[in-house]
């Protein structure tokens, strides 16, 4: 039976040709918890591999690229930076109805909730949480350039692109009136800073975009996953979108991921402190970055409101989005008062 959105016949007979030594005859299971890209588990029976693809229905034009996702965890193999094995990327549709791509199955659990990590301890939460800020330390050390991804973005000018980026993914999704949207747009917009060194930006960090290996109590973050809007740019738009997921979640719990309200869990200064460590950006003006964070998730978030309204979501846990929204967007109107 195929999985919305996956022709596993079509996949069947196209995989082979792709990926050496795989079978013809699959079978799939969506992913649960994505509320963007589609991730399923393809098997033959043998060997397991990740296959990714939009999500159904309202697609916008710059989002969900699967081509990029792709790129860039190809080019991360041997850094620091621990992704995904990559096999093969398809942009014919006439395979299975849009671009996707194929990578290695990674051990280890995307932690989205505060109680799995509370089962582990305050200890082993602290530890996992310290890696998480090391590993965005590192990514935004490689230099693209050396990793083939000089041409990977047009870092100049990168943040008020982002601002007018987000501004035109949040009115192609609109819904209803959102004039706190509007305001956090004109104040943004108005103030774009000078930005910092060029590197290469993840675009939605955060602990349960990470998987999370505990075998033996290692806690070793294996992959990190869901780089389709990743670029080159400011770094320091990954560190605020990352704090404001955490502002989100102390806000209205368990509407988004809380993991980082776990006991143990590094708090938002003690995140800033060690991130700070182990880069040279200079980390005033913040408040900006934490501005923009929250326009950018409230974009998003309508997205996913939009094609939940219309019936186009799979799975479950979209009926809180719509409502999470204004928060949001009030804690980045405050956000731009820490300048």
């Amino acid at each position: 039976m195929n999985p919305p959105g996956l022709d596993l016949d079509a996949l069947g007979a196209w995989l082979p040709t792709a990926v050496p030594g795989a079978g013809s005859s699959l079978t799939a299971e969506l992913i649960a918890g994505g509320k963007s890209n589609l991730t399923f588990v393809v098997t033959d029976g043998t060997a397991q591999w990740i296959v990714r693809r939009p999500p159904l229905g309202h697609v916008l034009a710059t989002a969900h690229d699967m081509g990029r996702e792709y790129r860039v965890m190809s080019a991360l193999q041997g850094t620091p930076v621990p992704v995904p094995r990559t096999y093969a990327f398809c942009s014919d549709h006439a395979v299975i109805g849009a671009d996707f791509y194929v990578m290695e199955r990674c051990a280890g659990t995307p932690y989205r909730r505060a109680s799995a990590l509370a089962e582990l301890g305050a200890e082993r939460t602290r530890a996992i949480s310290q890696d998480l800020v090391d590993i965005l330390a590192a990514l935004h050390a490689v230099v693209p350039e050396e990793v083939g991804l000089g041409d990977f973005g047009r870092p100049e000018g990168f943040l008020g692109r982002q601002v007018a980026r987000w501004k035109k993914q949040l009115d192609a999704s609109r819904t209803r009136d959102l004039p706190a949207a509007d305001e956090l747009h004109r104040r943004l917009a108005a103030s774009v800073p000078a930005e910092s060194a060029t590197g290469i930006v993840h675009g939605d960090f955060r602990l349960d975009n990470v998987l999370v290996d505990t075998a033996d109590g290692a806690d070793r973050a294996s992959a990190v996953l869901d780089w389709e809007m990743a670029t080159l740019g400011d770094p320091l738009t990954d560190l605020a979108l990352m704090l404001t997921y955490h502002r989100l979640a102390e806000s209205i719990g368990q509407a988004v991921a809380d993991a980082s309200t776990a006991p143990g869990f590094l708090s938002e200064d003690e995140i800033v402190a060690r991130y700070a460590a182990a880069s040279d950006r200079d980390l005033s003006g913040f408040g900006w970055y934490l501005g923009l964070a929250a326009f950018k998730l409230a974009a998003i978030l309508e997205g996913i409101h939009y094609r939940f309204l219309a019936g186009q979501t799979v799975g479950e846990g979209f009926d809180d989005i719509g409502a999470a929204i204004h928060p949001l967007l009030d804690a980045g109107l405050t956000a731009m008062k820490e300048n």
